[in-house]
C-alpha cells in the first residue's frame, strides 16, 4: 500500500491538495497494473483505497477527481472490468465520499462549534468577573454616597429630585420618601428660584458650572449656607440626562467668619480711634491755642501773624489726614492727569528732604522718557512722600540711604510703570511686614502709622499694585507697579493772582457763618462782590428775588431746611445757565452721584485755600455748564 500524508486540508493549499490526490490515484493504478492478475476478484480495491484516502485527507474534489481518473485508468489497465462492476466501483466511490465528506463536515462544525462555545465561555468569564467589579464598585460608591455628610442629590433636567442620601436627609430635614420626586425648588427661597433656572440652563447647554456658595431652606424653613457643586450626570452614550448637587452645610463655618469679622472690625475701629484722636487732639490743641495767642496779640501784628501761619500749618496738617484717610479708604478726591512718574519724583524730593534726618542721603535712579501714568498729581505726591518718609524713618538716626528708582516694564498683557523705593534700615519680620498696611499700625510711636495705609488706597484707586521685600538687617523694598496710559504727558500752568481775579455777584450758600464769611472775604479780594444765604431755602430765595444779577453760586451740599440737591434743581428751574460750583466735606465722587444730569461747572472740596476757591470759582465763570454723567473716579 502507499503512505497517505495529511497537512490538514485547513492549512494546505487546494494545488498541494490536488497533487497529493493524483499521485495517490496514480500509485493506485501502478499497482492495479503490477498485480492486476491477483486481484481479478476486486480489481478496483487500490483505486477505491486511493479514492477513500483522497476523500479523507484532502476533500471533496480531490476525491472526485481520484475516482473519475480511477474509473478510466481502471479501464485501460488489463484485465479490463466490465461495466457492471465500474458502476459499482463508481457507486461505491460515490457512497464512501459522501459518507466521509459528510462525517468531516460535521466534525468541522462540531470543532468550529466547539470553539465558539469555548471563546463565548471565556468572553462570559470576562464580563462576569467585569460584572462583579462592577457590582463591588456600584456598593463602593453607594456605601460612600450613604455614609456621606454632605448632601448628595441627583435630578433630571427639569428639577425633579431622583435620588437623596442620608446626609441630604441631615442637611436639609427631609427623608427620601418625601424628598424624592419633589422639585429642588423646595430648597430654594423666593429670591433664590432664578438660580436653579440659571443652573439647569447651563447643565443643557454643556456649560461648565464653578462651584459656589449660597443660601438653602430646611424643611423648618430654617436658611442655611452651603458650599454647592453642580455637575452633569451623563448616559452611555455621553448624553447629559440629569445634574448632580453636592451640598456641605458651612453656617457655622460663615457665622464664625462673621464673629471673626465684627471682632477684627471694632478693633479696627478702635485702633482707627485711638490714632485719629492723637492726631487730631494735638492738632486742634496748636489750632486753639495758637488762635487765643492771636486774639491776645491784636496789638502786635508780628506775633499774631506768626501764631495765625502755625494755625494755617496745623490746619493744612489736618486737611492731610483726612485726605490720608480718604485714601486708604480708596474713596480720595481724583483728578487725573498724564503724569511724569519721574518728573514728580524730582519735585517731590527736595520738598521731603525737609522732613527727614540729614544722615539720610537720598539716591535718584530716574527713567527718562518714561510713558505717562494717567494719575491724580496730589495723590502721587502724597504717595511718593509717604513711601520716602517711611523709609527714612525706618533708617533711623544714623547715616543710611534711600534710592528712588522708576522704571518700565512691559509684558504681554500690560505695560507697566514701576516705583521702587528702597532702604538700608534695619528691616522688617514677616510678622511685622504682614501688618505694615494696617492703618495706625506702627513700630515707632502712637499716633503714626496712617502713611503705608494712604499708599495702598492711592494705589488701589489708579488700578495699580505694591510689593514688599524686606528682612531683617538688611532693609526694605516697596515696589509700585501702576499702569502706563497712552499719549504725552500734560503741561501744568499754573494761574497768578492776576489771573484768579474775577468779576461779577456771587451768591455763597454755607449752614455754617465761618465758612461763608471766609468765602466772603476770599471772593471780594479777588474781585468778586458776595452775597451769603445761611441755607438751601435762603438761597433760592434771593436768587429768585434777581436772578439775572448773580454771575455764579457756590453751594454747599448738606444743609438744614432745605439740602444743596434740592436747592440746585430749584435754581436750575430759575436760571438753567447759572454756573453752580458745588463744595462739600464729602469726596468728588461720593457727591456727584445725587447731581448726575443736575448740571454744575466744578466741585470745591472742603477743607479748601483762598487760592483753590479763587481758581475754581475763576474755572467755573470761563466753561458752560456742564452735565456730569459719572464722578471723576479712577
Amino acid at each position: 500500500m502507499i503512505v497517505l500524508v495529511s497537512g490538514g486540508l485547513e492549512h494546505t493549499s487546494a494545488k498541494d491538495r490536488y497533487g497529493r490526490a493524483l499521485a495517490c490515484i496514480a500509485a493506485a493504478l501502478l499497482i492495479r497494473a503490477l498485480f492486476g492478475h491477483a486481484l481479478l476478484i476486486a480489481p478496483y480495491l487500490p483505486a477505491l483505497l486511493a479514492v477513500l484516502a483522497a476523500c479523507r485527507f484532502w476533500g471533496l474534489g480531490p476525491s472526485v477527481m481520484a475516482a473519475l481518473i480511477g474509473a478510466v485508468g481502471s479501464t485501460l489497465i488489463p484485465p479490463a472490468i466490465d461495466a457492471v462492476r465500474l458502476a459499482i466501483f463508481l457507486a461505491v466511490c460515490a457512497v464512501a465520499i459522501w459518507i466521509i465528506e459528510s462525517f468531516r463536515r460535521a466534525r468541522a462544525d462540531a470543532e468550529h462549534h466547539a470553539r465558539l462555545a469555548a471563546d463565548r465561555l471565556a468572553q462570559l468569564e470576562i464580563e462576569s468577573e467585569h460584572l462583579a467589579r462592577e457590582e463591588r464598585l456600584s456598593a463602593q460608591l453607594r456605601a460612600i454616597v450613604e455614609s456621606s455628610e454632605d448632601a448628595i442629590v441627583s435630578k433630571n433636567l427639569d428639577g425633579v429630585i431622583q435620588s437623596w442620601n442620608r446626609g441630604a436627609e441631615t442637611v436639609f430635614g427631609y427623608t427620601p420618601a418625601e424628598a424624592v420626586g419633589q422639585n429642588i425648588r423646595i430648597l430654594l427661597a423666593s429670591d433664590r428660584i432664578h438660580e436653579e433656572s440659571e443652573i439647569l440652563e447651563r447643565i443643557r447647554t454643556g456649560a461648565r458650572i464653578k462651584h459656589f456658595e449660597t443660601v438653602r431652606l430646611r424643611k423648618d424653613g430654617k436658611p442655611i449656607h452651603v458650599s454647592l457643586t453642580v455637575s452633569p450626570i451623563r448616559g452611555p452614550g455621553g448624553a447629559i440626562i440629569g445634574v448632580s448637587n453636592i451640598a456641605r452645610d458651612i453656617t457655622e463655618r460663615k457665622e464664625f467668619e462673621e464673629q471673626l469679622r465684627q471682632t477684627q472690625k471694632l478693633e479696627s475701629l478702635g485702633v482707627l480711634a485711638g490714632g485719629l484722636a492723637h492726631d487730631f487732639n494735638n492738632l486742634l490743641t496748636g489750632i486753639m491755642g495758637n488762635a487765643s495767642l492771636a486774639q491776645t496779640e491784636l496789638d502786635n501784628p508780628g506775633q499774631a501773624g506768626q501764631r495765625l501761619a502755625e494755625v494755617l500749618q496745623a490746619s493744612e496738617r489736618a486737611a492731610l489726614l483726612i485726605r490720608q484717610m480718604l485714601a486708604y479708604a480708596g474713596k480720595g478726591r481724583f483728578h487725573l492727569e498724564r503724569l511724569d512718574l519721574s518728573r514728580q519724583v524730582r519735585e517731590i524730593v527736595p520738598l521731603v528732604g525737609a522732613s527727614i534726618s540729614k544722615l539720610v542721603e537720598v539716591r535718584l535712579r530716574l527713567a527718562d522718557r518714561l510713558p505717562p501714568v494717567e494719575a491724580d498729581r496730589s495723590q502721587i505726591q502724597q504717595l511718593v512722600m509717604n513711601l520716602v518718609i517711611n523709609a527714612a524713618e525706618a533708617i533711623g538716626d544714623r547715616p543710611g540711604a534711600v534710592t528712588i528708582s522708576t522704571s518700565r516694564r512691559a509684558t504681554e498683557s500690560e505695560n507697566l510703570i514701576v516705583l521702587e523705593v528702597a532702604d538700608t534700615g534695619a528691616g522688617m519680620s514677616a510678622e511685622i511686614k504682614a501688618r505694615i498696611f494696617d492703618p495706625f499700625f506702627t513700630t515707632k510711636f502712637t499716633g503714626r502709622g496712617l502713611g503705608l495705609s494712604a499708599v495702598v488706597g492711592i494705589i488701589r484707586s489708579h488700578q495699580g499694585s505694591i510689593s514688599v521685600e524686606s528682612e531683617l538687617g538688611k532693609g526694605a523694598a516697596f515696589t509700585v507697579f501702576l499702569p502706563a496710559a497712552s499719549g504725552e504727558v500734560e503741561a501744568v500752568k499754573l494761574p497768578t493772582d492776576t489771573e484768579l481775579r474775577g468779576f461779577g455777584l456771587v451768591l455763597v450758600v454755607d449752614d455754617e457763618e465761618f465758612v461763608r464769611n471766609m468765602a466772603k472775604f476770599t471772593l471780594v479780594r479777588y474781585g468778586y462782590t458776595v452775597e451769603l444765604a445761611c441755607d438751601g431755602r435762603d438761597a433760592v430765595e434771593k436768587f429768585n428775588a434777581r436772578p439775572e444779577e448773580f454771575a455764579a453760586v457756590l453751594l454747599d451740599l448738606t444743609m438744614p431746611n432745605m439740602n444743596g440737591e434740592d436747592a440746585l434743581r430749584s435754581i436750575r428751574r430759575i436760571g438753567p445757565h447759572i454756573p453752580v460750583v458745588l463744595s462739600s466735606g464729602f469726596t468728588e465722587s461720593e457727591a456727584l452721584k445725587r447731581f448726575v444730569d443736575l448740571g454744575l461747572s466744578g466741585f470745591l472740596q472742603k477743607p479748601y485755600t483762598a487760592t483753590a476757591l479763587a481758581r475754581k470759582m475763576k474755572q467755573a465763570l470761563q466753561v458752560p455748564v456742564a452735565h456730569l454723567d459719572k464722578p471723576a473716579q479712577a
